[in-house]
């Protein structure tokens, strides 16, 4: 992998986090969100303490706090389902603000919360103390199956080619006075994710032709990762 292609959730810094093994950091991820799933929604202290570690690996870090709260935006979704979830849930109800609400849904909505940001934050801290490249490692270290490897060092490898190619095609509709105001605008958005598609897959098939007539059989040496 070429310098040019780190992704933009990393942050350069001389931590001991930074320093530590890839492959033992995604054990510790993996280790530590499997606690947090396990853990029953109504152990309230058990996830005030998770968020305390948590903190304390942040702090460690030297990730400002600030990089990693803007983008846990991606646990919008989440925060969603679970503000509308003690409205539908059966169960007993109870008085909040005078709001009729499940209290099974209450607990729910916490749990879901809860999970979802201790998972968000904790990934977003790794990918920001270890670059795609590391991790790439790492997995192979941990004996992750070669092909599952190769398709995620190609996803990061083209990840800004494809979103540089999103970024032209919304600069050219535009360009053409072209705005997605309203539900009439959809089709054009349809089209235009259509041909993304199709230009993504070719690329694809010309890179694969390209790495057949170099020599490649299935496997990629593991100083390949590296680069």
């Amino acid at each position: 992998m070429g310098a040019g292609h780190g992704h933009r959730l990393h942050y350069h810094a001389h931590s001991p986090l930074h320093r530590a093994p890839a492959h033992l950091k995604l054990l510790a991820l993996l280790g530590f969100m499997l606690v947090v799933v396990a853990t029953p929604d109504d152990w309230f202290a058990a996830f005030g303490a998770y968020l305390l570690v948590l903190v304390g690996v942040v702090a460690v870090s030297q990730v400002p706090p600030t990089y990693l709260l803007k983008r846990m935006v991606v646990e919008v979704p989440f925060v969603v389902f679970a503000l509308v979830l003690p409205f539908v849930a059966y169960g007993e109800q109870v008085e909040v603000l005078g709001v009729s609400l499940s209290r099974p849904g209450l607990l729910a909505a916490f749990g879901i919360l809860a999970t979802a940001t201790l998972g968000v934050l904790a990934s977003l801290t790794l990918a920001a103390t270890t670059e795609p490249q590391a991790l790439l490692v790492g997995l192979q270290r941990l004996r992750v199956p070669s092909l599952l490897v190769q398709i995620m060092a190609f996803m990061v490898r083209y990840l800004d080619v494809v979103t540089g190619e999103m970024r032209r095609m919304r600069v050219a509709r535009e360009s053409r006075g072209f705005t997605a105001r309203d539900p009439r605008q959809w089709p054009v958005i349809a089209r235009s994710t259509g041909a993304l598609f199709i230009r993504s897959y070719e690329r694809g098939e010309r890179v694969h032709l390209a790495m057949l007539s170099r020599g490649y059989t299935g496997t990629m040496p593991e100083q390949g990762v590296h680069r």
